[in-house]
């Protein structure tokens, strides 16, 4: 197993928005430790250093890293992972962040994104790749967790679709779902299937100008006038 990760914030002792306003100002951002037995701690991180842990953690953000809290009666060390991150729609600055805390030796339930893995016959073929779901839920040991599934589509062709149920989990990593839902599918490019039903469209209204059923030549034509 590599070393952790390892990210040092400090307890935070004034709340409200007043006092977190003022944390950002000064280059911190706020943020709770959400401990397993429902304990939970207030802390507060310098920017810098979460922007270049969220880098270093990557899209999937999936991985255990020592988050070293820093208090008032010394520094714990606690295995976590980085939860949730709320951002400044305009400036794209972290406003305030989630970490979660882990037992290593309990599964935990987290989802885990998909990543397409070679090219699809039906794609050189002329067809398009569509994605249907973009994450699912696994459940396994904290440093169990993958970064992402692979789905291999190079055997796709047209038509074809790869279930979740089909996607290749790795080894103490189970998925969760309650309908075997399609991740993946190779599909004719829309432009193309518009043409084909416009022309079969256009070939059922020709047929019926030239050959109307019996009676509705009689039906269509004009009453007599009575007069």
């Amino acid at each position: 197993m590599s070393e952790m990760m390892t990210l040092s914030v400090r307890e935070r002792t004034e709340k409200g928005k007043g006092k977190n306003r003022r944390l950002r100002g000064a280059g911190q951002v706020p943020g709770v430790y959400y401990h397993p037995d429902g304990t939970n701690i207030a802390v507060q991180v310098d920017e810098l250093t979460l922007t270049k842990m969220l880098g270093r953690l990557g899209l999937g953000r999936s991985k255990v890293f020592e988050l070293k809290i820093k208090q008032s009666s010394g520094e714990q060390a606690k295995p976590s992972l980085l939860w949730d991150v709320l951002y400044d729609p305009v400036k794209s600055r972290a406003l305030h962040v989630d970490f979660l805390g882990v037992d290593l030796d309990k599964n935990i339930r987290v989802s885990v994104r998909f990543e397409v893995a070679g090219k699809a016959v039906g794609v050189a073929n002329g067809g398009v790749l569509e994605i249907y779901r973009e994450s699912v839920d696994v459940v396994c040991k904290p440093l169990d967790i993958p970064e992402k599934i692979l789905v291999d589509v190079t055997a796709l062709d047209i038509g074809d679709n790869v279930h979740v149920a089909d996607v290749s989990f790795p080894a103490g990593v189970r998925p969760v779902f309650d309908e075997n839902f399609a991740v993946l599918g190779v599909v004719v490019p829309s432009a193309v299937k518009d043409e084909a039903e416009a022309a079969a469209a256009a070939a059922a209204a020709a047929e019926g100008e030239v050959a109307p059923a019996e009676g509705e030549a009689e039906a269509a034509a004009p009453a007599e006038s009575e007069g």
